[in-house]
């Protein structure tokens, strides 16, 4: 895996490159924010994953993130940030990052985040392997409002697209709506949605959820639903018809 590691604290660069190096991860590390973006857009097909703070000199992360994004939809993005409040991952999330790890952060906590991503991103380059049970139906999820086509990345509401679906707000939704009624925590959706397995931050969770309700909210309806005390739910039964 080659990493791009944007970070002005070269005490966390020289942890996580033993670390890296633990795992034959090349990384290269760049202290300032246009240099790391500058760093990417040299070879922004050489990179498998971009590890980004947010408070940068010169350029800082978030115009970073969004100068990355406008070049590579695909790349999987880290942010690592003193920042945590809610609002902040929001921030991040919907810039387009993947993910966001608060600091002080266990390396060990990174590195299985870093692996967990990188393995979905393969997933997703992958050739799709359901693409014979595409080719006899359309989409992949049908509830009575809501049509989903992972082939195309598309999510409908009564025939309706759902505009501005991150890849993340997509897998969300697609785990959520793949099984209505069904609760979900928190935990379970990081496993699902993130491969998380007791490393993910919760709030990570309610931070895309945020972000997608909105989207879908746009034209009506609250079908993802909070169960408090354990997690969420998505019910469109209840909906009005067209």
């Amino acid at each position: 895996m080659k990493i791009l590691m944007i970070e002005d604290n070269e005490s966390v660069s020289e942890m996580m490159k033993i670390f890296f190096m633990n795992e034959n991860w090349e990384a290269t590390f760049k202290f300032d924010g246009q240099e790391g973006l500058d760093a990417f857009l040299e070879e922004p097909n050489n990179w498998d994953m971009v590890t980004l703070d947010l408070n940068l000199p010169t350029l800082d992360g978030i115009t970073v993130c969004q100068e990355i994004r406008k070049v590579s939809a695909n790349v999987p993005i880290i942010i690592l940030s003193a920042r945590d409040t809610e609002s902040d991952q929001v921030i991040g999330l919907e810039l387009g990052a993947d993910d966001y790890v608060t600091k002080p952060f266990s390396p060990l906590t990174l590195i299985a985040r870093i692996k967990a991503l990188y393995r979905r991103a393969e997933r997703s380059d992958s050739p799709v392997e359901e693409k014979a049970v595409k080719e006899k139906k359309r989409y992949d999820v049908v509830t009575p409002h809501f049509k989903m086509d992972v082939n195309t990345r598309e999510a409908r509401f009564d025939g309706q697209l759902i505009e501005g679906l991150t890849p993340k707000e997509f897998d969300l939704l697609l785990t959520l709506a793949g099984k209505p009624r069904q609760v979900f925590s928190r935990e379970q959706l990081l496993e699902l949605v993130w491969d998380y397995q007791f490393y993910g931050d919760e709030r990570t969770v309610d931070a895309h959820i945020k972000k997608l309700r909105q989207k879908i909210e746009v034209f009506g309806p609250k079908v993802i639903q909070t169960v408090w005390g354990i997690g969420y739910k998505f019910d469109d039964s209840g909906v009005p018809g067209e």
